[in-house]
């Protein structure tokens, strides 16, 4: 596993359905090595820190495997590293195989693995068209948010070497999967209770969770 490239932006004004729209989700990658802040990459922002940002959404990774698939999705759509507005344009990081906690060590950082990303209408201002939102989440391709564990500094090639493995065993792709479907067998329900124990969680997911388990239990 290894980072392709790394990615940053800072709010800028686009226009958008008659309105003018401020979104950090333009990224472009950037040569050398990177701070990377507790919160950031130095050089990165967040405009609506209400949804994006924060430290357990300090830094976002988007596999490259995915960009295939939209390549043959978007067929007449420029797809440039960056373009999903991550940070790191990930080789080998996938959603089935990380787990809500799990601990990475990246150049001299260390990250650790909080939630999926669910999108929002700025994907569908970055590109130019609605349907991307639901396209997106459909296609369960969500990316990775990470929380910085300890700063340092990040370049393109690094490897991404996993540290610790979280026990809980919940991947990323499984807190889509039980977000994004609508009935649940036990096996979900114990997915369910197995992620609200997860240190890492964002409490977020463990409410929705928590209000999710108590909803099918009635």
């Amino acid at each position: 596993m290894k980072i392709l490239s790394v990615n940053i932006g800072i709010p800028r004004e686009v226009p958008f359905q008659g309105e003018v729209v401020t979104t950090g989700i333009f990224k472009d990658p950037v040569e050398g090595r990177v701070n990377l802040r507790t919160l950031n990459l130095d050089g990165d922002r967040q405009a609506d820190l209400t949804v994006h940002g924060g430290k357990d959404k300090a830094v976002y990774s988007y596999p490259v495997e995915h960009y295939e698939f939209w390549r043959r999705e978007l067929p007449y759509t420029a797809l440039p590293w960056g373009m999903f507005g991550e940070n790191f344009t990930t080789e080998g990081l996938l959603e089935d195989i990380v787990n809500i906690g799990d601990q990475f060590q990246i150049g001299t950082a260390k990250l650790i693995a909080t939630q999926p990303r669910m999108p929002c209408y700025k994907l569908g201002v970055k590109f130019g068209r609605m349907d991307i939102i639901k396209r997106f989440l459909a296609s369960r391709r969500t990316g990775i948010y990470f929380k910085v564990s300890q700063e340092g500094d990040v370049g393109a090639q690094d490897p991404i070497e996993l540290v610790d493995h979280d026990k809980n065993n919940v991947t990323i792709k499984d807190i889509v999967q039980l977000y994004v479907n609508t009935s649940h067998n036990e096996n979900d329900i114990q997915k369910m209770k197995r992620a609200i124990n997860i240190i890492d969680l964002p409490e977020g997911w463990r409410y929705h969770f928590i209000q999710k388990i108590e909803q099918l239990r009635k």
